[in-house]
């Protein structure tokens, strides 16, 4: 395609989302709870042929010799279909936020103010392998009333067009347009440049959905703000009071679950008062279900199959079987460790010390911080928000799990009886 036929084709859809914008930020709750629980139920239907999409992108995947994590992030079955029609249906029973008072007070004039929250806008969508992002990030941005192009990886096409065709039938069960929910259709890499350098005009914020290089892209190249994360170095510290039980299953969870996530545990921090009684057991554990571990010279005293840590590990996010591992001084080292080496994503503290799972709470400047609970929690619909397009690690305008309420923005709405200021 050449560069004015992708202009052409990227301009249309900027202007046609602005348009669908303005309809869907007057439309009420239940004609977008009928769009999205049509949704669901046509994803329901559809099973075999999305499944079957499914798996011509994972066999395509597989002939281009792509990893383990990779093809997890992929791959679609009956169950993980099944979640994700149940996340669109847990979006439907979520509170609409269009509309909603934040806050109002009168002046001493008789003005009423209120805070009111309404729609960004248009929301463009930059996503790699994981296709439920087609139906959990046009899902949130249907609800809270804006409008959205999705551009996902080629890695993905087949699956994600067919997740598409699904929101398409809701939308016009609905009498909604299919402008909504706009599904970039190419997968040539200049669409993307198109979309951060050229669609100013029609985009008002982009959220990536992907791996360090295209957040890194997007982050550098977009002309609208951006809402997203780089990098997911989180962390689980094991404090010397810790019950060695739950901090067994917490640390073995939180980076084996699905080493894939962002909110998967890459870095593990032991209190150098519990090393005797704890060290051994949870990397015994971590090196039986397959977990390479790469730790300092105490972790690696602990058992002869653990390889030695390099400064870049304390970095690394490895999105696989792959933990590296340190010992502490208590909190205030693990406080200091995150501070240093962290990205600000996701941390974890295993403790029945109250003092110290405080300190940990209130210190650790992450955008999401757990107590006694796996890492693996970082995640919208585990925090009842239905589903998410992201977690953020930005103080401006979301932070964590983006859902509904981010997606929205606010405004002013003032009612006088004829005050004047003169």
């Amino acid at each position: 395609m050449d560069e004015a036929t992708l202009a052409r084709l990227m301009d249309d859809l900027g202007r046609a989302a602005v348009a669908a914008a303005g309809v869907l930020a007057l439309a009420p709750t239940a004609q977008k709870d009928a769009a999205l629980s049509a949704t669901a139920a046509t994803v329901r239907t559809r099973r075999e042929a999305i499944l079957a999409a499914n798996a011509r992108d994972v066999a395509a995947a597989r002939e281009r010799e792509s990893g383990g994590a990779r093809l997890d992030r992929l791959r679609l079955d009956d169950a993980r279909l099944e979640a994700v029609a149940a996340a669109i249906e847990a979006v439907v029973a979520l509170p609409d936020p269009v509309g909603t008072t934040i806050a109002e007070w009168q002046r001493p004039n008789g003005l009423v103010i209120r805070r009111v929250r309404v729609p960004l806008g248009v929301v463009g969508i930059i996503y790699e392998s994981r296709p439920n992002v087609t139906t959990d990030a046009g899902a949130l941005c249907l609800k809270s009333g804006n409008a959205v192009i999705l551009r996902g990886g080629s890695e993905s096409l087949h699956s994600s067009r067919a997740l598409h065709e699904c929101l398409l039938a809701g939308l016009t069960s609905a009498g909604l347009p299919a402008a909504c929910i706009q599904l970039v259709p190419t997968t040539e890499r200049a669409a993307v440049g198109y979309m951060l350098a050229s669609m100013g005009d029609y985009l008002d914020v982009v959220v990536p959905r992907g791996g360090k290089t295209l957040v890194q892209r997007v982050q550098r190249e977009a002309r609208v703000p951006v809402i997203g994360h780089l990098e997911g170095n989180c962390h689980v510290y094991v404090d010397r009071s810790a019950d060695l039980a739950m901090a067994r299953r917490i640390v073995l969870d939180a980076k084996m679950r699905r080493t894939g996530i962002c909110g998967a545990a890459e870095t593990l921090l032991i209190d150098a008062a519990c090393v005797t009684t704890h060290l051994g057991p949870i990397v015994a554990d971590l090196l039986g279900a397959g977990c390479e571990v790469r730790g300092d010279e105490t972790v690696q005293a602990s058992d002869a199959r653990v390889r030695a840590a390099t400064e870049q590990d304390w970095y690394t996010e490895y999105l696989d079987a792959v933990i590296a591992a340190r010992v502490v001084d208590g909190v205030d080292g693990a406080i200091a460790h995150i501070g240093r080496y962290g990205s600000a994503h996701t941390e974890a503290i295993v403790t029945d010390d109250a003092a110290a799972a405080a300190r940990f709470l209130a210190r650790v400047d992450s955008a999401i911080v757990l107590h006694n609970a796996s890492t693996q929690f970082a995640d919208g619909g585990e925090f009842g928000m239905g589903a998410e397009i992201g977690i953020s690690t930005d103080r401006f305008h979301a932070r964590g799990p983006v859902g509904l309420e981010q997606l929205t923005s606010y405004k002013y709405v003032v009612r006088g009886t004829g005050q004047v200021r003169g």
